[in-house]
């Protein structure tokens, strides 16, 4: 397949995630987003996705627990993430066990970044025959996952530094029964490791975001830039509730 049909391929993936607007040109020509309205987008994936990935630097400093060498260079790792704060939900909420590298590394005074992709669900099985009901091994069909291209799909990353999230160690406070029950519900293992466990010293904090960079996906119809901080913290419920992501299911009544 040559390189330029490759790309008119993928390109109309690009404009699978929706913001209600209106029609811009007579031509039918592109909109593409504005740096707030991909705000709006990357806070509807903060609220969708549980993992991203936080990069950090190792210490300056020599240390006996990281072999000779590592001193000054980056170091990426998968976290658990989630906008369970309610004060700042914009600020996403994590569990600090430090016993963790990634932590390690923040109390050492290390800079961090949050990186976060969307990644569409999977679409639903196919239907079953009735004929199919009597093979014992049917119910193991597997939702079939999407195809889109990776690079179309937004992504972003978070800059900013890490506070805690006073009352959410504690379960009996209010700010602990909100913080814990919606970390929970998305990360259900994560019950083993809350605050006050006999494994590993563990707080919750909050990612307070000071920059944002994101990527739309293509540039002729995606935005591609930075994302003023006060746009992504004025974001609203009512606003991400409105918009869809590649893969998500149409708003009611609207053709995306």
């Amino acid at each position: 397949m040559k390189p330029s049909t490759l790309f008119s391929t993928l390109l109309p993936l690009t404009s699978a995630y929706s913001i209600p607007k209106e029609d811009t040109t007579s031509n039918n020509a592109v909109k593409i987003p504005t740096a707030r309205e991909s705000a709006i987008l990357a806070r509807r994936i903060l609220t969708l996705t549980p993992l991203g990935t936080i990069s950090t630097i190792f210490p300056s400093t020599s240390s006996s627990r990281n072999p000779p060498g590592t001193e000054g260079k980056p170091h990426a790792l998968m976290e658990y993430i989630s906008a369970c704060d309610p004060l700042y939900p914009s600020h996403p909420t994590l569990l600090s066990l430090n016993i963790s590298s990634t932590f390690k590394n923040i109390a050492s005074g290390s800079n961090l970044s949050l990186a976060i992709t969307w990644t569409p669900p999977p679409l639903p099985p196919p239907s079953r025959s009735l004929l199919s009901h009597l093979n014992p091994f049917s119910h193991d069909i597997a939702p079939q996952p999407q195809f889109y291209s990776a690079v179309a799909l937004p992504r972003y990353s978070l800059m900013g530094y890490l506070e805690p999230i006073p009352g959410a160690d504690d379960p009996k406070s209010d700010a602990g029964k909100q913080v814990q029950g919606c970390y929970t519900a998305i990360h259900p293992d994560a019950k083993y490791w809350l605050p006050g466990n006999r494994i590993h010293e563990s707080h919750f904090v909050r990612l307070v975001v000071t920059e944002i960079y994101w990527v739309g996906g293509f540039g002729d119809r995606a935005y591609i830039g930075w994302i003023n901080a006060s746009d992504w913290e004025s974001v609203t419920k009512e606003e991400i509730e409105r918009v869809r992501l590649p893969g998500e299911k149409p708003l009611e009544g609207k053709d995306l």
